[in-house]
């Protein structure tokens, strides 16, 4: 698959003038579900991980400490304009989220909003998420996810060369992915279009 992260990086920073645009109304729901699923506490240290042009922010409670991601600049731009207006502090920084500039055990919340499915290598993406974890700490994903009861089919694989491309892969499955990288599900909630797009929030194992 083509979707290696120099692409990845040229195209967000292409996409982000007319990124919220697109996705903000569309996902505003599906996002507060997933965080609203997060047991939160005052002072906890999250992490948003490929948090684009910041449309999670709302969302969060306004008693923690927000650390942003993205593997695009023009992305934390907006991001960083976005806390500006809603008064957040927010340390943002330009990152690979399969190579985390973070010490072990260094958050309490990781957000994973629609990144799981456009990272090169979703497998290490979510090794890193569980190395920053604390021990007691909790992943939130939200993202489109191939059903975990069968791999794609035929025809979505070869469909998955263009979306790939484009925008996001159609055929990975939440669940394999999750364990594979020893994290045990505790919610899985459908949140949009059926369940194509899924809420999960996961523990270490």
């Amino acid at each position: 698959m083509f979707n290696t992260t120099a692409w990845n990086r040229l195209r967000y920073s292409l996409y982000a003038p007319v990124y919220d645009l697109v996705v903000a109304r569309a996902f505003r729901r599906a996002r507060r579900l997933a965080l609203d699923a997060v047991h939160w506490r005052q002072g906890q240290r999250v992490l948003l991980i490929g948090a684009g042009t910041g449309l999670d922010l709302p969302c969060l409670p306004r008693d923690v400490e927000i650390h942003a991601i993205d593997i695009s600049p023009l992305m934390l731009a907006r991001l960083e304009a976005r806390a500006d207006r809603y008064g957040l502090d927010v340390i943002a920084s330009t990152m690979d989220a399969a190579r985390l500039d973070y010490p072990d055990a260094h958050f309490d919340v990781v957000v994973m909003h629609l990144i799981v499915a456009v990272m090169p290598d979703p497998q290490a993406g979510l090794r890193e998420a569980h190395r920053v974890l604390v021990e007691d700490g909790q992943l939130c994903v939200m993202d489109k996810f191939q059903s975990d009861a069968r791999p794609a089919g035929v025809v979505r694989r070869l469909v998955n060369v263009v979306t790939s491309f484009l925008a996001t892969d159609i055929t990975r499955q939440a669940r394999p992915l999750l364990e594979g990288a020893d994290f045990v599900v505790e919610h899985d909630t459908p949140v949009m279009m059926g369940t194509l797009f899924r809420a999960l929030l996961a523990r270490k194992a």
